[in-house]
């Protein structure tokens, strides 16, 4: 009776272990399936939003300018730009503790906003409105980035982090092919674009704005009740008590101060840089060749295009899969981006008139200008960006797990100001300047993160698999 009595307890505990296991698997499963929802989510959000804000910001000068030989006042896109991104430096500091306020879905509404008034001032453009909205946009970016970052951060753990970010990246990046694509059936054969122009590419691009902003508040917040059998298998980001807005700020400048944040920095700041000359710069230099005639305007929409070919096939590549293509880590793809972007900068150096960035130009170039040779140079630019981006942000989001909302907004403070410098000499400078600033901080972004790579690998094998404050 006594055996009977204790093969029975033997038998229920049997049952109960593997009700629990049973359990513990569906609620993995759930768990994958709903941070992979959001994630998708979450990039068609990015991806409307910014087919507005993208597309605008590279024919922003060449509308602008238009609207001045039509004898209009409308302001210069190269000080609207400077103007946001150094509002979004500044604002980065105080974007962690706004989120860790609202939270990062509320956040990213509400920075959505920002850009969706940015893209809608166009339809009339005033120098007033301009300047606003670049201010505003500013703001908007700061709160709408570092939400984004912290809630990639708690829908991934280390085993995910690589491949969300490259689905969010590919999702975001489409936004460059659909926005260039109408815009380049817009203003194909125009010199000059009209006011009609204008107003159908803006109400279009408007409309865009306005579905990404509403798409963000179908993000869901999984709520889940921790007991002592379900906690380990929870993922520690999304367990881990938000910041006060006070301790948030205070995390930020406490981790600017660590090695391996300094040393990203110089990624950051370069892929700010490129940022500006690809959304901004290389688009009007490519309008102002007046060696393209009249198809130089159709040609800014088939250069967007191409940069966001780029920009997808290099997340899909280095994120969708990023297993077999981080087999010997990130430092080879931050390499190969490197690669493709030294080659770019040289073929445009070849190819376009020095003073292209800044007005009308027939100046003489060392080879006769090809527009299948600024259409390969795009695509490059999207490839080597989508290469920096991907990884920083998988670097970023695996070192910084407990600290991802103040890692990611200064991530956006560093590149931001970089962006900011970027747009404001581009109003002087001149095409080769410009370039060789770009060749010398490409060179030291891609060494600095390389270092912190090697660092992050010699300590996932010591058994550090993240870096907090707590640990400096």
């Amino acid at each position: 009776m006594r055996n009977f009595s204790v093969n029975l307890r033997a038998q229920t505990k049997s049952v109960e272990k593997k009700s629990c296991d049973i359990l513990l698997y569906k609620m993995a499963i759930h768990c994958c399936e709903f941070r992979l929802f959001n994630i998708v989510i979450l990039g068609v959000s990015f991806m409307l939003i910014f087919t507005a804000f993208q597309t605008c910001s590279m024919v922003e000068k060449t509308v602008l300018d238009s609207v001045e030989k039509n004898n209009g006042t409308a302001g210069n896109a190269y000080t609207s730009l400077g103007i946001l991104y150094a509002v979004f430096s500044v604002s980065n500091w105080a974007a962690p503790s706004f989120v860790a306020f609202t939270g990062p879905k509320i956040a990213m509404f509400i920075g959505s906003l920002m850009y969706f008034l940015f893209v809608l001032q166009f339809l009339k453009p005033m120098v007033w409105a301009l300047y606003l909205g670049s201010v505003l946009v500013g703001f908007g970016a700061a709160i709408l980035w570092t939400g984004q970052g912290n809630f990639l951060t708690i829908n991934s753990d280390s085993e995910t982090v690589s491949r969300n970010s490259g689905i969010f990246w590919a999702l975001l990046q489409c936004s460059l092919l659909f926005g260039n694509m109408y815009s380049y059936f817009v203003f194909q054969g125009a010199t000059v674009i009209s006011s009609e122009q204008r107003t159908k590419l803006f109400i279009a691009l408007s409309a865009a704005g306005l579905l990404g902003c509403l798409c963000l508040l179908l993000l869901r917040k999984r709520r889940v009740e921790v007991t002592e059998e379900n906690a380990l298998s929870l993922n520690a980001s999304s367990t881990h008590a938000p910041d006060m807005p006070l301790t948030a700020l205070k995390r930020a400048f406490q981790l600017l101060k660590t090695r391996e944040m300094l040393l990203l920095c110089f990624a950051f700041a370069y892929t700010g840089l490129e940022l500006t000359f690809f959304s901004g710069v290389y688009g009007a230099s490519i309008s102002h060749t007046e060696s393209f005639g009249n198809s130089a305007n159709g040609l800014l929409g088939i250069s967007g295009i191409f940069i966001g070919v780029g920009e997808i096939l290099g997340g899909a590549l280095f994120g969708l899969a990023g297993k077999r293509t981080n087999v010997y880590g990130r430092d080879p793809i931050i390499m190969l981006g490197y690669v493709a972007h030294m080659t770019a900068f040289y073929l445009i150096f070849l190819n376009l008139p020095d003073n292209s960035p800044i007005e009308d130009s027939l100046h003489s170039t060392y080879i006769t200008p090809n527009k299948y040779v600024a259409i390969l140079c795009s695509f490059l630019l999207g490839f080597g960006d989508s290469s920096f981006n991907t990884q920083i942000y998988s670097l970023v989001g695996f070192m910084f797990q407990e600290d991802s909302s103040p890692a990611f907004a200064l991530f956006k403070f560093v590149q931001s100001v970089a962006a900011a410098g970027a747009f404001y000499y581009s109003n002087v400078l001149l095409l080769q300047w410009q370039l060789l600033i770009l060749v010398l901080m490409g060179s030291v972004g891609a060494l600095s993160f390389c270092c912190v790579e090697w660092m992050s690998t010699r300590a996932s094998r010591s058994g550090y698999q993240t870096i907090g404050l707590d640990d400096q």
